[in-house]
């Protein structure tokens, strides 16, 4: 495959090849980093008009890692709140392409039953025919978001010690279904 024309289809993730992580500054000194393991979500990829493209994404928000169980409870209790918000859901609202790999998807962005616009950038990192003959594609992304904006928060002294902005990284692997 050599030209955006080729991709067009349908995808689904590859779940075993993406991540979803993040990263946010506790007590304004480390870094935490994790990642959420149970997601689903596919694009429908139109190559000779990326604007026509668009994504979905839904995350089990009780799949959250950081590689500490306390702190992953507490995340899904307190700050995620789980038990009446179990997922966080991306859908796309508009697809802009900003040069030969790189574009711009903007989308409203469900946690905590909140809904807020967020524009992500991504770079398309690879396109190749798998050795059943399937089309897979690789995208690079990310967002910073400010986790107040969605309740994300406990109490005033969570808003002093963990940074209110939140980075969200996106390895995206993708199979072409139609």
């Amino acid at each position: 495959m050599t030209t955006l024309s080729d991709l067009t289809g349908g995808y689904v993730l590859d779940t075993t090849r993406t991540r979803i992580g993040f990263v946010a500054r506790h007590a304004m000194a480390t870094r935490v980093r994790g990642q959420f393991d149970e997601f689903e979500g596919g694009a429908h990829f139109d190559g000779d008009d990326p604007s026509k493209s668009s994504v979905r994404l839904t995350i089990r928000a009780k799949s959250i890692k950081t590689r500490d169980q306390r702190r992953d409870d507490h995340l899904c209790g307190t700050f995620l709140d789980t038990d009446h918000h179990p997922t966080l859901v991306f859908t796309s609202t508009t697809v802009q392409q900003l040069a030969d790999t790189d574009f711009r998807v903007t989308g409203d962005l469900t946690i905590r039953g909140v809904t807020k616009p967020v524009t992500v950038d991504f770079e398309l990192t690879g396109a190749e025919n798998d050795p059943r003959g399937g089309a897979r594609v690789n995208f690079k992304g990310g967002v910073t978001i400010d986790r107040n904006d969605w309740g994300v928060n406990w109490n005033a002294a969570t808003r002093l010690l963990v940074s209110a902005k939140v980075t969200l990284e996106l390895d995206i692997a993708a199979i072409r279904r139609t």
